[in-house]
């Protein structure tokens, strides 16, 4: 059986909101040891307090490679053995046709969904394997499986999300490290309201009339995933609301 999560060490990237901080909140009500990693200080220093366990705040911005690695590398003994990483650190910019979009937002998709992912991930992964205990939970989306008009980049790096997944599976076998892909479709969080640069009535549309998912829902996935027991692994599990469907094929006619 897997261990308790009492026993945990849960490393969280983007937990000072949405579906990280409802992570955090999830495993915290087991007694799990939490490390929380975001930009954003005050936030992140609320919810430590808030959670009342054993919780480390760690601001920082995992695009940066340096800093990120030696704040990793550093943890005080009580957090360095981390157990679970949930890579949740990502996000959309801009909903462009891929002629009109803007080349920041892409570079800025790129070095958050893909290279902050991989530090963290390179940061923690020897440590899981030399103990030969661990689970790496990746936060892809129905994105990187099902395009859409504007989803250009984001889809492309929740693709290399998924593949690199898998591929860590791959370089895993014979270890008892777990990797997870979760692929949520629509959650109501402030995904869209960064997407669309504080555009409140934007944000709001994409939401208007459908019961998404909420941040608790992907963090009782994750949750389901990693308390299973340690012989099993979950490769990838998407999900999505029940009023949500992948699309069809498009034909324009003229």
């Amino acid at each position: 059986m897997s261990s308790p999560p009492s026993d945990h060490v849960v490393l969280v990237t983007g937990a000072s909101s949405g579906i990280g901080a409802a992570v955090a909140r999830r495993f915290a009500a087991d007694g799990a040891r939490l490390v929380l990693v975001a930009r954003r200080k005050e936030r992140l220093d609320a919810l430590a307090q808030e959670l009342g366990v054993p919780a480390l705040a760690l601001a920082l911005d995992v695009r940066e490679r340096e800093p990120t690695l030696r704040a990793l590398a550093e943890l005080p003994a009580e957090f360095a053995a981390v157990t679970i990483l949930v890579n949740n650190a990502g996000g959309a910019l801009g909903l462009e046709p891929a002629h009109e979009a803007d080349l920041d937002d892409w570079d800025a998709m790129v070095d958050t969904n893909v290279k902050g992912l991989m530090y963290v991930t390179r940061a923690v992964l020897p440590g899981m394997v030399a103990r030969d205990r661990g689970h790496v939970v990746n936060l892809g989306s129905v994105a990187g499986t099902y395009p859409y008009p504007g989803g250009n980049v984001y889809g492309g790096v929740k693709a290399f999300v998924e593949q690199f997944s898998l591929n860590l599976r791959a370089d895993l076998a014979g270890k008892r490290v777990r990797v997870t892909n979760v692929e949520p479709g629509m959650v109501e969080t402030d995904f869209s309201l960064v997407r669309f640069k504080g555009d409140e009535a934007k944000a709001s549309a994409v939401y208007a009339g459908v019961p998404a998912l909420r941040a608790e829902d992907i963090a009782e996935t994750i949750h389901f995933c990693t308390t299973l027991p340690a012989h099993v692994n979950v490769n990838r599990i998407e999900l999505m609301s029940v009023m949500q469907s992948f699309a069809g094929f498009s034909v324009k006619r003229s």
